[in-house]
Order: structure tokens, then sequence, then C-alpha cells
């Protein structure tokens, strides 16, 4: 391929590439200048080629320009934000990357290569606004924001109150804690509830959910941004500033970059943050509390989670169980539920048939004891002038039912009798599953195993798994 046909080739490609690139020859005037960066400064194509960068740029600072000083001190910058005005006056926030071009020890340009992020960068101050604003005292009702405790957590089963023991203890230290639970099972609740049953608890508590963000403005919202750091940059404290002294809790974990957990890791290692665009070391005390709604085993192998993060935040690990294995809280939180939406609503519903517990019993609740509450919210909303709540009024999907059995024809033993028969049953597929495996069907029951030893015994299984494994 001649040189002309490379050439022209290589022109069309830059034109469709979606970042904005600008390549200066030795002088410092541009030679390459594609629609994207076209866009971005909202400048025509004409009006920059083979004209000096000063001459056209005169709102940059040639010093904080980092095409020139890849051009002046063949200095390379790797991702560095900069804010400046287009030939608008408007601001625009990119992230650049700029090398000198050298061959044979000669300068023959130098490149730059831009990602807009204004946008993020806008949504960012407003995110940090109106954190900032949440977190100052309100005077209204209407805007204080619902705090949890162990008080507004419901549960009977033998798990579950292990699991709230286990809380209430680590809420005693100071330690980072990974909270992994299924969606819906309540994790935010129990790392609240930590919160302010801790020493912090007259501190602030921030969350953050990590999948609701791009990694740049996540970055920023944990960070802050600091002024100087780059051009139009402003002073803001991000969420671990914003927290000192109190708690950060992290959600979803698992949907963080990998590049932004090594900077976590950093934080929980020195106890110090930088500002994003900053050098400034900023000491802070914040604990972290992590969530994640996948088994921490399986990020590892996936490589989703960093092995080095995942032990500094696993110091205490809390393990909240499915409502599918807590059958005997599906009618308990069911009361509750009822009670609360009756004052909400203004209903007066006062018992529920026993049709409707049977149907409730019936389902396995993929979307945990949030799915339950959405289902008895929508029912009292929907009744009449009922007093007693009827299984029409309930809508469960059906896909995936436990096994029918008629609530009138339950044995002597009655609703405890039954749920005993449905976690035996569990605990029996679960054994045959892993081939009388104690240690492996009680982590798929998600359960200890001194529990299901324990169970075993209580529906005097020994005979049947005489053979089990005990290791």
């Amino acid at each position: 391929m001649k040189n002309r046909e490379y050439m022209i080739i290589m022109k069309h490609i830059l034109q469709l590439i979606d970042e904005g690139i600008h390549v200066v020859d030795p002088e410092g005037n541009s030679v390459v200048y594609n629609r994207a960066m076209a866009m971005l400064e909202k400048m025509e194509s004409q009006d920059v080629l083979k004209k000096p960068f000063a001459e056209v740029f005169k709102n940059i600072d040639l010093n904080e320009s980092t095409l020139m000083q890849a051009l002046s001190k063949r200095q390379t910058t790797m991702r560095k934000e900069q804010t400046y005005l287009n030939k608008d006056g408007r601001e625009i926030t990119t992230v650049n990357t700029t090398v000198p071009v050298i061959e044979d020890g000669e300068l023959i340009g130098a490149i730059e290569i831009a990602k807009n992020i204004t946008e993020i960068q806008k949504m960012s101050r407003t995110i940090l606004e109106l954190r900032r604003e949440m977190d100052q005292p309100q005077k209204s009702k209407a805007h204080k924001i619902k705090k949890y405790s162990f008080d507004n957590l419901y549960g009977q089963n033998e798990v579950f109150l292990e699991t709230l023991a286990l809380a209430k203890r680590a809420a005693k230290t100071n330690a980072s804690i990974l909270i992994y639970g299924e969606t819906g099972t309540g994790k935010e609740l129990i790392a609240q509830s930590i919160h302010f049953a801790s020493d912090r608890q007259s501190k602030p508590f921030l969350a953050q959910n990590c999948a609701a963000l791009p990694s740049n403005l996540l970055e920023s919202i944990l960070f802050g941004t600091s002024k100087g750091g780059f051009t139009g940059a402003t002073d803001r404290p991000g969420m671990f500033e914003q927290a000192d002294g109190g708690t950060l809790l992290l959600d979803e974990i698992n949907s963080m970059p990998i590049e932004l957990q090594g900077k976590l890791l950093r934080v929980l290692q020195e106890q110090y943050i930088r500002r994003v665009g900053g050098v400034k070391d900023i000491p802070i005390d914040v604990r972290i509390l992590a969530t994640t709604n996948e088994p921490p085993s399986e990020l590892l192998a996936k490589g989703i989670l960093r092995k080095d993060l995942y032990y500094r935040l696993n110091i205490i690990e809390i393990d909240i169980p499915p409502l599918r294995q807590r059958p005997d809280d599906i009618l308990l939180l069911a009361e509750q539920f009822m009670e609360k939406y009756n004052k909400k609503y203004g209903k007066k519903i006062w018992m529920m048939a026993n049709s409707a517990k049977q149907k409730l019993l019936s389902y396995d609740y993929p979307g945990n004891v949030r799915e339950l509450e959405n289902i008895i919210m929508s029912a009292i909303s929907m009744a009449e002038e009922e007093h007693v709540l009827l299984d029409k009024h309930l809508i469960v999907n059906r896909r995936k039912s436990l096994p029918q059995q008629d609530i009138y024809e339950l044995k002597e033993g009655g609703l405890d009798e039954y749920l005993a028969g449905i976690e035996k049953s569990m605990i029996e597929n679960a054994l045959v599953a892993h081939g009388g495996n104690i240690s492996k069907a009680a982590e798929s029951l998600k359960i200890k195993r001194q529990t299901l030893q324990h169970k075993i015994k209580k529906y005097k299984m020994q005979e049947r798994h005489s053979s089990c494994d005990e290791s």
C-alpha cells in the first residue's frame, strides 16, 4: 500500500472514532483534529488545522495544556481530567491521554486522545451537593431519612437469629464487615442496624450503590474533587470525608471496577484518601461495610472481586439466609407487614384466612423478604371493606411453588409439624445431592455445619445417614 493510500485510510478511521483526537507537530501546529474533537470543543476543523495551538486556544494556559507539555517536556500524561471552556464559553470536562511522538530520538509531534465526561462530572457535582443537603439537619419531618435498628428485624428462625446475634456482636467492634445475601434479604437493614447499635451511631451513616454509577463518577462521589488539580476543578468533599467518624456502606461492592477496588484497598490500609486531581492526603476515620448479592467465593473465582480487598473487608462475614430457608418466619413477617400497611392505607384487616396462609407458605420467594412485603402491601392496598385477608388478595408468581397441601388437613402437630416436614425434606435432599457429605450439604443450605448436625439428630436421621462424612 502506498503512503498516500495509507494516509487516506487513516484519515477516515480517525473520523469514525468516538474519542476526540488532536495531533500537533513539533512547532505546535495542529495537523489532525477529528470530528469527535471538533464536536466536543465546538470548533470547525478548518479553524484549527495548520494553525498554532496557542493562537487557536487562547483561553487555555499553555503551562496546563497536556499537549504543550508533551512537546516542551516530552511528558506523557495518562487519563488526566481537564476542565476548560470551549469556543462557546461552555465548560467541558474530559479525560485525556497525551503522549509525545518520538522517532530515533527526534520529536515529531504529540497526540492527545480525549473522552468527554462533562455530563458525568455535572452529575457528580449534583449528587455530592444533594448528599450534603441530605446530611444537613432538616426542620421538616418529611425530609427525615428512615433509620433502621435491630428492633426493626423480625424472625424466629434459628439460623436467622444466629445471624442477628453475630451482627449485634459485630456492632461492638470497628472492624470492616462483608454482608452477603440474595436480593431482598435486607442487607442494608442489617448494615444500618449495626451502625446505630455502635459507638458511631451519632455520626453519619452514608450508603452508595456501586452498581448505580459509571466508574469515573463513582470515584468522584467517593473521593471528592480537588481545586487546582485540573483546570476549572473545585473543592468538593466525597463520601469518605462526609462520613468521617461514621460508617460508609458500599452496596454491591462486586460491581465496583477493579481499578477502583485498588484505591479502596489503599484507603482501608492507610486510613487516608486523596481527592480526584488532588495531591494532598486527607486522613479519615470511616468504618466500611460492604454488601454483595453473590457468594464471595464465586466472585473471587471469577476475578470480579480482588482477593486482597476481600480479605480486608471480610474481617467479619455476615451471611443472611434467604426467606425460602426461613419458612417459620413467613407468617410472622406477613403479620408485621399487615400491621404496617393497615396503618399506612387506613385499612382494617384483622386476620389472615387459612387459605391465604397456605398460599404464602407454598411460595418460594425468589425476591425474599422484599417480595413478601410487596405481596402484602399490594393485598392491603387493594382490599376494600374486608376484615380478613383472603388468598384471592395475594398476587404471587406461581412459576415455582413448594408442594401444595390443604392447611385444613395438617396433622395434629399443626403448622409447626408442617414446617418441620418442609425443613426435614430440604435437609434430606441436600444430603442426597452431596452424597451424605455434611459440610457440603450445610454449605448448600447456607447454614453452619454444627447446625445441620443438630437438625439431623433432631429429626432422627442418623440411622439413614450413618455413613455421612463427618470431616
